[in-house]
């Protein structure tokens, strides 16, 4: 379908910051290196924009951070200044940060756990997973899995949660496919947020190019585009979990967050769909005007709003099921 050119406005149902930030936003991406830059490039780029944002939310979002190497993976603990809450002292999030399986190692992963780890009084490790070029699919799944079983030691596994945002929320759900496969009790509870089950596909990956003024995608950008993928096939559950319905079904309790101009919109619609059909329970949160990975800029109420919904989708879940029968668990270590 074709249709005359257009000028659509940014949309009045955003908070007044939103539609201030915008053309910042906007601004700022179109200073990205393009896919296929040399790595290091858009490493550089992205790291400077995450460390800005890391900057901003630690002023708002006071936490104590310590790397910590667990199962031989790089990793990086982050705990509120205001101690853990009562109710989360055997309990933890793990983080797999975005950046299309390329970039967002150390800052981009502070970036997602600050704010949730502040806000929700929560102990948040964000996973420095292995990333294309230099390494490919199923290299990331690989090292979440070995920290997952390493936190089972000290951890039941109704009280892990895994999140992630764009290729975080992508390999959160390829985490959990894994864990299914290799008979690991899956966690309490998951959030796959900016993408999800499937490839980036459907409405949203043409209209979210033209909503956000990048014009006519000439190529939509999809996983077999990324490095890291490259050799999957593209039929694997363990890549795509949501063509397996009988996976799906084994699936912990999943939040799903996108933005009316995310590209991944459209997939996490699918996904939400997918999984409430395989029987499990998947709350879906879209957010007017908001972009993809919009709450990554702290200063926005609607982020602010993404920020206490993950804290209480967790705080909801975690510790709710009974996910490790006959799974032995010591007692957490002090």
């Amino acid at each position: 379908m074709t249709s005359p050119a257009i000028a659509v406005p940014y949309s009045e149902l955003a908070s007044p910051e939103a539609r201030a930030f915008f053309p910042k936003m906007l601004a700022e991406g179109a200073k990205a290196p393009p896919i296929t830059a040399p790595i290091a490039e858009s490493r550089a780029f992205y790291d400077r924009m995450n460390s800005d944002r890391v900057a901003r939310m630690r002023k708002l979002y006071p936490v104590a951070i310590r790397p910590e190497t667990i199962a031989g993976v790089r990793t990086q603990v982050v705990l509120p200044a205001d101690g853990v809450a009562p109710a989360n002292r055997h309990r933890v999030l793990v983080n797999l940060h975005g950046g299309a399986f390329l970039w967002g190692a150390g800052s981009g992963g502070l970036v997602e756990s600050i704010p949730i780890a502040s806000v929700g009084r929560i102990e948040v490790i964000t996973v420095d997973y292995r990333q294309g070029p230099e390494h490919t699919f199923p290299a990331a799944s690989d090292d979440v899995e070995a920290v997952y079983r390493a936190l089972l030691k000290q951890y039941r596994p109704q009280d892990i949660g895994i999140y992630g945002c764009s290729a975080g929320g992508i390999l959160t759900a390829e985490s959990v496919a894994r864990l299914i496969r290799d008979k690991v009790p899956v966690p309490g509870a998951i959030g796959t947020f900016c993408g999800s089950l499937l490839d980036l596909t459907g409405d949203s990956s043409w209209v979210a190019p033209l909503l956000n003024g990048q014009g006519v995608p000439a190529h939509r950008l999809g996983f077999w585009d990324l490095p890291y993928f490259r050799g999957a096939d593209p039929r694997d559950p363990m890549v795509q979990p949501g063509l397996s319905s009988t996976l799906l079904a084994r699936f912990p309790p999943t939040l799903l967050i996108t933005g009316t101009r995310d590209m991944a919109m459209s997939s996490e619609v699918r996904s939400q769909a997918l999984l409430q059909q395989a029987g499990v329970e998947a709350e879906l949160h879209v957010w007017e005007g908001m972009w993809h990975s919009f709450f990554s800029d702290p200063e926005l109420p609607e982020s602010r709003q993404a920020y206490q919904t993950i804290a209480g989708f967790f705080a909801r879940h975690l510790g709710r099921r009974d996910t490790d029968r006959g799974h032995s668990v010591p007692d957490r270590k002090p």
